[in-house]
């Protein structure tokens, strides 16, 4: 039996962000597709099966809260973390959606830990 690579969704509005972030993930064997907006972010979670989001809290078109709380609509499972340049006492507050963490930018290591936890604790 092949294992197949743990999917993420990155919803960030920095291309910049997305494309390191992507690579980075990419480099330690996770498929990883990308959005830029609430939208299209919305669109692709619920069209393709995906083992984590990652989002960012401000988007062009609305909140990451918002966001969170739209794919918990849908999705009460797949791990939902923050990653945002925020303070920590404002991505504090956006844990309330239904996320299981945050890590600020450019934080990759932390990053890295987050989403493995994150994966791990929704597996059992």
């Amino acid at each position: 039996m092949q294992n197949t690579p743990s999917r993420i969704l990155i919803i960030d509005d920095h291309a910049d962000t997305c494309y390191v972030v992507k690579a980075w993930l990419g480099m330690l064997n996770y498929e990883v597709a990308t959005a830029e907006s609430m939208a299209s972010g919305l669109q692709l979670a619920r069209s393709e099966p995906f083992d984590l989001f990652l989002l960012d809290t401000r988007l062009p078109d609305g909140s990451g809260k918002e966001l969170c709380e739209k794919i918990r609509e849908f999705d009460s499972t797949t791990p939902i973390i923050f990653y945002s340049g925020e303070t920590p006492e404002q991505l504090s507050s956006v844990l309330k959606c239904g996320a299981q963490g945050y890590v600020r930018k450019p934080e990759l290591e932390g990053l890295q830990r987050a989403i493995c936890r994150a994966m791990s604790a929704a597996r059992v």
